[in-house]
């Protein structure tokens, strides 16, 4: 009956893939395989150059072609069904970033959601990082694990339009852009922390989101983080975890010199 439903539905308003278009289906077979990785699963993902105080990321699928436009449908273009799809995706991301699936239904996932702008949500008329965050705990709940999301984070400060912006420009930009909410550091003591978003490139909003929530503790020199090795946690702090759907610009190249490791090369989120 639901099936039925379905395709009466989509004679009558018009529906799309929001991967390729195809006509009468929200999201078809192969734009969802993209999605989810085409079978390779979840992969530790970094972009060239790596900025300090980085958490290690997980993604599940490349950002070009279908992913990308599925993304984009979500967030530019309000396609809200894509939310549970997109957040089935970044739970799979979550799960690999927290160290796979043993233990987890013993010490909760918190899932803390990079935050966007007051005027880009007031724009698009809804949070989508959030709400993809949201439907990424449900399909972990689902899953019989203890997860919920924690928007502990706030923008502290105005923040420039990131476009045209290199990884340095957004580096500056976003330095000490962001503040953990007042009595927000109490519930982060509750599980394991994950750090998530849609999609990264230059890691500039991932590396904030970490100082913020004390995952660095960074010196900031000329609006640029330093002190820290690159890809790796200060002596004293806990490294940061952060998952997202997809890592990369048009350039995408696998990193063949390290098993299970995606490089990014440039780009902007």
């Amino acid at each position: 009956m639901r099936g039925w439903w379905r395709e009466i539905a989509g004679l009558v308003l018009p529906v799309a893939c929001g991967g390729c278009g195809r006509p009468r289906t929200e999201l078809c077979p192969s734009c969802e395989a993209a999605l989810t990785g085409a079978g390779e699963g979840p992969r530790r993902v970094r972009p060239s150059p790596e900025p300090a105080g980085l958490p290690v990321v997980h993604a599940v699928a490349p950002y070009a072609d279908a992913v990308r436009e599925l993304l984009i449908a979500h967030k530019e273009r309000g396609a809200l069904p894509l939310a549970r799809p997109l957040g089935g995706a970044l739970a799979v991301a979550v799960e690999a970033a927290a160290g796979g699936t043993e233990g987890l239904a013993a010490r909760p996932l918190l899932l803390v959601p990079v935050p966007s702008s007051r005027r880009s949500v007031r724009a698009r008329g809804h949070d989508p990082t959030r709400r993809i965050a949201l439907a990424a705990a449900a399909r972990l709940r689902g899953a019989g694990r203890q997860a919920r999301v924690v928007p502990v984070l706030r923008q502290r400060r105005y923040v420039a339009d990131q476009a045209g912006l290199g990884a340095r420009g957004r580096l500056a930009n976003l330095s000490g852009a962001l503040e953990v909410v007042p009595g927000g550091g109490r519930l982060l003591r509750a599980g394991k922390v994950v750090l998530v978003d849609d999609l990264m490139t230059t890691g500039a909003s991932l590396a904030e989101a970490a100082r913020a929530l004390g995952g660095g503790n960074l010196p900031f020199i000329h609006g640029i983080p330093h002190g820290l090795p690159v890809g790796s946690a200060q002596r004293g702090f806990e490294q940061r975890a952060a998952a997202v759907i997809a890592s990369s610009p048009a350039s995408f190249e696998i990193n063949r010199n390290s098993q299970g490791t995606w490089n990014v090369a440039g780009g902007e989120r």
